[in-house]
């Protein structure tokens, strides 16, 4: 961590989120007075002697000015002590995996986890030693059973889950794993940092897709990693710096300017979430909605008391089946069918066809009958509209 990372992160500790959000891990320029973090397009860097860095910076991969803004900010925002930006959320993931996990090891992970994570596991983990098991992360006795004291190095969880939105308890799922001598590890991109911080619950390691709501504009792909401990830190800054898979000046831009922005869109992408969840409810086309604000859904209390609120996530299933999915996707037009998620445009997408193909046939595979939205900042009612006309 160079010295104006620490400074700034430090000076901005106790504030709110939003005032962190705008303010934590960068200072205005002292030289130009700039009060947004400048996109150094640079790979390498003079140094004053042989071995004398200016900021600690000798090479792009190993650290960036406009990349450390951004670790600063995450690392606020999230309330750990260091924060780490990657080309991609999966390369976060993989950084984490190689840096805490070894040959002959064992992983627990969601049994709906993200189609990407699981491909991750099973076939690039798996095939270097790490064995894996799934557990529903909503079921704390489920995922202590699926423990092997001794040989569990990780427990992964995401909370919600994607696509059926699954809870899973962070507090006493980190208590479980701790007692085995294994990390947490939390996925939190779906709430994003603004409605939920594992780390103040007890988890050992955040990972995000910052494509998503901390990006937020579908303009930029990238990752993030955040930690507590600083002994682990140090494992994260190894890994990230020998596997090289970090973004860009451009990205890490990008990334740092939606960051900005977080508290204010998460807030509209839970109203309209909330409009469209009622709506839905009483549509005879549809057989089930699944949202952790529904009072009736089982992982409600649980994301009552670790959430801010429930989110801009929506999916349910139809009563006409997989057909019925497909045209409803098709049909949408101011939801824009597509992958991905946490943009201010609302998507739709299948599961089954699209994010979640590569766990069709397994355990993990999820209902044809199912779609996922990501609601967008949009005007409710537009989306409203959109839907109703789509069911149809």
């Amino acid at each position: 961590m160079s010295e104006q990372q620490h400074r700034t992160e430090h000076n901005w500790k106790a504030s709110g989120f939003e005032t962190r959000a705008i303010h934590a891990g960068y200072e205005p320029d002292p030289m130009t007075g700039a009060v947004i973090p400048p996109i150094y397009a640079t790979s390498t860097y003079k140094q004053d002697g042989v071995g004398g860095l200016r900021g600690g910076y000798e090479y792009s991969r190993s650290g960036n000015p406009t990349r450390t803004a951004l670790e600063g900010a995450l690392a606020a925002l999230e309330e750990g002590e260091r924060g780490f930006a990657f080309a991609s959320g999966l390369a976060a993931e993989d950084t984490v995996i190689r840096s805490v996990c070894r040959p002959g090891g064992h992983v627990v992970i969601p049994d709906d986890a993200y189609g990407g994570t699981y491909r991750l596991f099973d076939k690039v983990a798996k095939v270097w030693g790490v064995e894996h098991s799934p557990a529903a992360v909503s079921d704390v006795d489920a995922v202590r059973a699926a423990i092997r004291p001794g040989q569990t190095s990780v427990v992964w969880v995401e909370t919600p889950t994607n696509p059926l939105l699954n809870i899973g308890e962070i507090e006493a799922l980190a208590g479980d794993a701790h007692e085995a001598g294994a990390l947490l590890v939390v996925d939190n991109t779906f709430a994003s940092p603004y409605l939920q911080q594992p780390l103040t619950l007890g988890a050992d390691i955040v990972v995000h897709s910052t494509t998503k709501y901390v990006g937020g504009h579908s303009d930029v792909v990238g990752g993030a990693v955040v930690v507590r401990d600083l002994e682990l830190a140090d494992a994260i800054t190894f890994h990230q710096n020998a596997l090289g898979a970090v973004p860009g000046p451009f990205d890490a831009f990008l990334t740092h300017r939606g960051l900005k922005t977080l508290g204010v869109r998460m807030d509209r992408h839970c109203d309209n979430a909330e409009r469209v969840v009622e709506f839905l409810t009483g549509h005879p086309a549809v057989s089930q909605v699944i949202y952790p604000g529904l009072q009736e859904h089982p992982g409600h209390a649980v994301a009552a008391r670790q959430m801010k609120r429930f989110g801009g996530m929506v999916s349910f299933r139809v009563t006409g089946g997989e057909a019925h999915a497909l045209a409803v996707c098709e049909n949408a037009e101011v939801f824009t069918l597509g992958e991905s998620l946490g943009g201010v445009e609302s998507l739709i997408e299948h599961p089954g066809r699209m994010t979640h193909a590569s766990v069709a046939g397994t355990d993990l595979e999820v209902p044809a009958d199912l779609i996922r939205l990501s609601v967008g900042i949009e005007s409710a009612d537009d989306l409203i509209a959109d839907l109703d006309r789509a069911l149809g």
